[in-house]
Formats: C-alpha cells, sequence, structure tokens
C-alpha cells in the first residue's frame, strides 16, 4: 500500500483543550465515526463521535467535529469568588433565554465536559442560554494547593457567585459527577432559584473515601505509583489532561473528604433527571438517588460507563428535553 493512501486511510488529527486528546479518523472509504479519548488506568477509552467529512477543512453534518467545536469556543469571563479564588466562565445562546447552569466533573473541564461534547449546541438549539463554568481548581479557573481552600460549601457558593454576577434570577442546572453533587446541594439550598436538574453520574456518600492522598502526593513528588487501584485510576486520567494541576486536584479531593455529601434522606425537592451509565459502578447509588427524590426520574444509559457517559447521545437529548420543559 503506498504511502499515500495509508495516509489518507488512518488521517489522524490532534488537538488539545484541557483535554488529554481527541483524534479524528477519516478514511478515503468514506467518512468514519472519529474517537475521542480519555486517559484512565487501563489506557485511553474510546468514545464514539458520529460521522466526520474525510477533508480536514469541511465541517461535518449534524454534530460537529470535535475539532471545530475546540475552535469556536468562547473565551471565559473570570468571576471572584467571595475568598479570591478566581472562576472561569463561559456562555453560549440568546442572554435573554432561560439558563442551563452546566457544572463538570472532577478533572474535567466546562469545554471538555460540555462543548466538545456537543451538549452546547443541543441545547441553544432548544432555545435555552448555557452558562458553563471551571469549578475552582479545574480548567482556566485558579488552582490553590491548600486543602482548606476546597469544600462542598465553597464550590456551592462559587456556583451562587457565577450566576449572580450573570445577574441570573432563576435558572436549570447540569451537573455530572463532582459536578451532579455540587448540583445536588444548590437545589437543596436555592429551591426559589433552581428550579429543575438534569444529575449525571451522581454517586450517595463519598467516592473517593478510598483515595490514598499521602500516596498521591508521593506520586506527584517523585513518580512513585501507589498499589491502590483506585487511587492511581484518578491520578492517571487527572494528569492525561493537558492544563490540570495534580497538586490542585489532589488538595481537592483532601478538602472535601468527611464533608457533605448526596443524603438520601434530605433530596432535593424539584424535578430531577438521574443518568448514570449501565456499566458505571455508582448504578446503584444513583438509583437510590432518584428514588428518594419526591420528583426524580432515572435514565440508565446503555453501554456508558463513568468516562464516556457525557457522549452519550441519549443522555443529551433526554437531558436537554427535561431541562428545556417549562412548568
Amino acid at each position: 500500500m503506498s504511502k499515500t493512501l495509508e495516509a489518507r486511510r488512518s488521517n489522524w488529527l490532534r488537538a488539545s483543550n484541557g483535554l488529554d486528546m481527541i483524534y479524528l479518523l477519516s478514511s478515503s472509504s468514506g467518512p468514519q465515526p472519529a474517537h475521542f479519548c480519555f486517559s484512565t488506568l487501563k489506557g485511553r477509552v474510546p468514545v464514539r463521535i458520529p460521522q466526520l467529512n474525510r477533508k480536514r477543512t469541511a465541517r461535518p453534518r449534524g454534530y460537529p467535529g470535535a475539532v471545530a467545536l475546540l475552535q469556536d469556543a468562547p473565551p471565559p469571563r473570570r468571576v471572584m469568588s467571595q475568598d479570591g479564588v478566581g472562576i472561569a466562565t463561559y456562555e453560549w445562546g440568546d442572554r435573554d433565554a432561560p439558563t442551563v447552569v452546566a457544572v463538570h466533573g472532577f478533572a474535567s473541564s466546562a469545554i471538555a465536559n460540555w462543548h466538545v461534547t456537543g451538549w452546547t449546541r443541543e441545547l441553544t438549539r432548544a432555545g435555552l442560554r448555557v452558562l458553563a463554568l471551571d469549578q475552582r481548581g479545574h480548567g482556566a479557573s485558579d488552582k490553590p494547593h491548600r486543602p482548606a481552600d476546597y469544600s462542598m460549601q465553597l464550590l456551592v457558593a462559587d456556583l451562587l457567585e457565577v450566576v449572580d454576577s450573570h445577574l441570573i434570577d432563576d435558572f436549570v442546572l447540569l451537573g455530572y459527577s463532582l459536578g451532579a453533587r455540587v448540583g445536588w446541594h444548590a437545589a437543596i439550598e436555592l429551591p426559589g432559584r433552581l428550579t429543575r436538574a438534569v444529575l449525571g453520574g451522581i454517586p450517595d456518600g463519598d467516592p473517593l473515601s478510598r483515595f490514598e492522598v499521602d500516596a498521591a502526593r508521593a506520586f506527584i513528588a517523585g513518580g512513585e505509583r501507589s498499589a491502590d487501584r483506585l487511587t492511581m485510576s484518578y491520578l492517571d486520567m487527572a494528569a492525561g489532561m493537558r492544563g490540570n494541576d495534580l497538586e490542585a486536584l489532589v488538595s481537592l479531593v483532601e478538602g472535601m473528604r468527611g464533608g457533605d455529601q448526596p443524603d438520601p434522606l434530605h433530596p432535593p425537592q424539584q424535578p430531577t433527571l438521574f443518568a448514570t451509565g449501565s456499566e458505571d459502578p455508582i448504578l446503584p447509588a444513583s438509583k437510590r438517588l432518584s428514588d428518594a427524590a419526591p420528583l426524580g426520574t432515572f435514565l440508565e444509559l446503555p453501554g456508558r460507563n463513568h468516562f464516556n457517559a457525557p457522549t452519550s447521545k441519549v443522555f443529551r437529548e433526554a437531558g436537554t428535553e427535561f431541562l428545556a420543559a417549562r412548568p
């Protein structure tokens, strides 16, 4: 096979923006599904993205290519938290439209969790405005290294500061993993302003209670890998995302340990859609939280795990429909 044909058959492009890598595969035999790759302990987990055109410069039909999405990501606007931590925020859509506040997961970012995965496009097409934030310690936000700078109360306060700084009275919320846990508590604290929520990949209890902080710091300092699988899986995932600060993320885990967790005895009272992948070990815990919520609905995402659930078309479409519903 000629080098030219081989190059056409396997034309790998690489782009990054707070992500590990995005690989887009095109083929001489026609458009092929691309793969969006996250780093985990076992290596990269491929997530299929719909059809892409063979030409690099052409925008794909329907669902946009990841590179195109990275290129049209808006610049962040910084909001200062009450304790002096700068929080990066991003906006999409008509400012007069109903607002969705989007909160990403641990070791991710607003762009990685919600923009590249197609959520911002889906939501704005449904007539919604999207306001997303990089949580403290993530993305373009400040990344303090003190555990005392991280707690559930501070993360919820950051969200409220972002909403107030954008002069938003009421809103709906979209959260995943850590962002869903923040959303759970925000819904309880702001019953008059947060009117409904989509909470993806949310467990009850403390999901990182087994995370070995000392082993993680030893790994950061000298590269010594821990024998604990959970600790290394989170470290490998975090290290694979460009721009992540491992010291800050480990401090977040340490600071939030033993703090407020989603409690089935005190659930949000708003309409809430819970969504978790069928292959995610926290599936039973997510169902328990959904069952506890008086207006909770549960959606199981077929064939999805904790890392690739945000890219699920089923999740995007159901979440968008739920958030766009009028009271």
